[in-house]
Parts: C-alpha cells; structure tokens; sequence
C-alpha cells in the first residue's frame, strides 16, 4: 500500500498560525496596516511605472546617439578617414579572431567583445549590449554595438561604444528621490488611517463604555447619539439604544414576574402550610381531617394550574416555528367551548356561539385553549350570557368573546393581558391571573393582536390571526 502523502505542517498550521495571530491584534493597527501595505502596493506600482518611462526615454537617447556614432564608425572605415567620435565615446577595430587592430584610449587594452559576441558578429549579426551595471559608480560604463564590416582588402570588427553614466546617475537619482516621496507618502497615508480608524471607532468605544455600566446593575442607560447625522455608527447608536430598552423593559418584567410568581405561590403554600399544621396540632375527627385535605387538594391543584400555566408560556416563549394546518372554523370553535357549555348551564347562563363557515390555518394547539381560556375567564369573572362571534376572511381570523356585567375595570384594561394582573374584584375569585397573558402569547406568536375593551353590554375581548 502506498503510503498518503501527508502536508507538511507548515502548510497546514501556517496560515491559521499567521490568520489566527492577525485577527488577535486591535482593529485600529489591523486597519493601519491594511492601508500601510495597500499604500505600498500602490506607490510601488506608480514608482515602477514612472521608473520604466524615465529608463525607456534615456535608452532610447542613448541608442539614437549609439547609433549615429555606429554609422559614423562604419562611415569612416570605408572612406578610410582617421576614426574619432564624440566626447564620451570610445571604438575599438578588431579582427574576425578578436584581435585589437585600433582602439581610442579609453578602452585600447580592454576586450570589449567576448567570444560568443566575436560568433554572431562574425556571422553577420549586430551584437549590442552593456558592460557594468547601475549600481556601479564606475563613471566608464559603456553600452557598445559591434558590427560587421568589409573593408577592400580585408573584413573587420567595429565595436562603437558611448558612456553611460549620465543616464545610470539619473535613474539613480530617480531612485533615491522615489525612495523619499514613497517613504513620506507611506508615513502621511499611515498617520492619516490611524486618525481615520480614530475617528471612527471612538464612538464604538465610547458606546462600549458606557453600555458596560448595564454590569453595575446602571438603569437608564443610553449611548450618547447625535441626532443631526445618519451614518452607520449613528444608526448603531440608535439600534443599541433600542436594544438596552428592550433590555430593560424584559428586566422589569421578569423582576415583575418573578414578585408577582412569589407572592401567588406564597399564598397556597401558607394556606397548606397552615392546614398542616392545624391538622397535626391535635387529634382530629375524622370529618375534620377529610375537610383539611380536601381544602389541601384545593390548593395542591391551585399551584398545579399555576405551574402548568407558567409552563405552558414558557414553552410557547421557547415555540420557533408554529405547526400551522388548516380546519373548518366551525369545527374549531365548537370543539374549543363545548367542554365549558355544561358549567354555563349548572349556572343557567346562555353560552352562544355565531360562527361564520370558513377554513382557517392555525395551530390548534395553542389556539383550542386560548379560546377555552376565554370562555373560561368569562364564566369565572362575569355575570349573565356570554357570546362567541367567528369570521374568517381576508386571511384573518376575527374573535371576539363578550360577556354581560360591570366590564373591567377601567385602571386594569391597559394591563389586561400583563402575567398575574387580576382586577382587584377577582382576587377572591379562582385564578392565577395568568389567562389572558396566555392568550395574548399565543396570538402574538401567530402574529396576531389582542384587545380587552368594554361594551355597552359588558366585558369583551377580540383577537385578530393572520391565518
């Protein structure tokens, strides 16, 4: 079996490694740096580019004038007058084997050509090219072009040369003076984002600051956001501040529930606590004993119906996706009050029912017992007949449960459907107070809306489904 090849471990660890150690670092040098290494790019692109024009434009003077003293060279070799050339020239005459025949003083004793450049001139070719480089500060560096040459009586080699050091202390001049304006413009383009990434994460930080005063259990706590800007931090500013009074609104309410869950579990719990202890304080007839565990039972199954209450809101708040399907509307709302119909009747109360046919797409689980709930809550806390009208039309579903009597209160309609809120006349009567919170639960998690009002003729209660 041929053993897998495996990746070496600095391509596997390296990059994470590097990625890993970058995103560590603090967003303002990351952004420093982002802007320092694209301003390299940038300047390194624009400083080649003006390098190769300045370069190109010196070469070319420089072959024109190369050129022009090459022919002037082969000029006077075949005319046979006496060879010179411009200030800054040198020429050299040699055989086809690469013997010196003449050469000006500058390079008399230096082999300008090598043997492969005495091959392809030889054969015909025009050879040229460069001795020394730019680095160089040698102020003899030449750029030559050697040529074939037939003179009457014999064949020979003129290499014409010209200096180069104007055009390499140019471009090194250029070199030097791009360094300079590069490593400014990089300094300024770096000061520049890092003000930049200031100015714009101050803000962040400042908003940081002050919402970590939440910790220290700071209530009223708001980002200072200027109202005369709409850019993206001021829209931050504002969604946070949004966000802490959301925040703040669910901290009193869970405070709320958790006083109003006390004290509605601390009273069962002393009456059984009580019953108890009368119970055992001496001994008890037997008729005596039956009642106390009846009254017992009574509260046990108080806090059993307040625990499944809070449960059930519990799960509906945990509830992502509702497992809506379509039933008759008819057929819902019948199944939903026909179990309260024998309780109207022992308290000879007309429990009505006016139902429009339709179909509606609902989750019958939660909403077969928000309608119970309702007709629930008006049999408990009302006197006379309750009626239950139904419509489902325009992709909603509409209803309503009215009941006659007083109506509510009229300080305890704007927390009707608050967890625990009870009307001061119901505090005798059966009930957690958890019934229409349950209600509005379940409506608003079908995107629904809930609405406790009073009638001419009483109490009423409408609910609104999109469906």
């Amino acid at each position: 079996m041929t053993p897998t090849a495996q990746p070496a471990a600095g391509t596997t660890l390296g990059r994470p490694r590097v990625l890993g150690r970058w995103h560590r670092l603090p967003i303002v040098l990351r952004l420093v740096l982002a802007v320092a290494v694209t301003m390299s790019l940038v300047l390194s692109g624009a400083a080649g580019l003006v390098y190769w024009r300045v370069e190109q434009a010196l070469d070319e003077q420089l072959d024109a004038d190369l050129a022009a003293y090459s022919h002037d060279l082969r000029s006077d070799l075949l005319t046979g007058r006496k060879l010179s050339g411009p200030d800054g020239s040198a020429y050299q005459v040699l055989t086809p084997q690469g013997k010196i025949i003449e050469a000006s003083d500058l390079v008399r004793t230096e082999h300008l050509l090598n043997g492969a450049d005495l091959r392809s001139v030889a054969a015909g070719a025009s050879v040229r090219r460069d001795i020394g480089g730019l680095a160089s500060l040698d102020p003899h560096t030449l750029r030559l072009r050697a040529q074939r040459v037939k003179l009457p009586d014999r064949t020979v080699i003129a290499v014409a040369a010209v200096r180069r050091g104007h055009r390499d202390e140019a471009l090194r001049e250029l070199l030097a003076q791009l360094a300079i304006a590069m490593s400014l413009t990089l300094v300024a383009a770096s000061y520049v984002g890092y003000r930049t990434a200031r100015a714009a994460l101050d803000p962040v930080e400042r908003y940081r600051r002050r919402a970590a005063s939440l910790a220290d259990g700071t209530s009223g706590v708001r980002l200072p956001v200027p109202e005369d800007r709409d850019d993206e931090l001021t829209r931050l500013g504002h969604t946070l501040n949004e966000m802490l009074e959301r925040l703040e609104a669910a901290s009193e309410r869970e405070r709320r529930f958790l006083a109003d869950a006390s004290h509605e579990l601390r009273t069962p719990l002393s009456l059984l606590r009580a019953e108890v202890d009368v119970a055992l304080h001496r001994p008890r007839p037997a008729a005596e004993l039956t009642d106390t565990l009846r009254s017992v039972d009574s509260e046990v199954q108080r806090l059993i119906d307040l625990t499944n209450a809070l449960l059930d809101l519990e799960q509906l708040g945990g509830t992502d996706q509702l497992a809506r399907s379509p039933i008759d509307l008819p057929e819902l709302i019948a199944s939903a009050i026909d179990p309260y119909r024998a309780a109207a009747r022992r308290e000879h109360r007309n429990l009505s029912v006016d139902v429009a046919p339709g179909t509606v797409n609902v989750d019958t689980n939660w909403i077969h017992p928000a309608i119970g709930n309702l007709v629930d809550n008006a049999l408990r806390h009302s006197q006379g007949d309750i009626h239950v009208t139904a419509t489902a039309d325009d992709g909603h579903l509409r209803l309503t449960v009215t009941n006659e009597g007083p109506g509510f209160p009229s300080d305890f309609l704007p927390k009707a459907f608050d967890r625990f809120a009870r009307a001061e006349a119901s505090r005798t009567s059966p009930g957690s107070g958890l019934g229409l919170a349950f209600v509005a639960a379940v409506v608003t998690s079908h995107g629904g809306t809930a609405r406790a009002e009073n009638t001419t003729q009483g109490a009423a209660v409408s609910l609104d489904i999109p469906c």
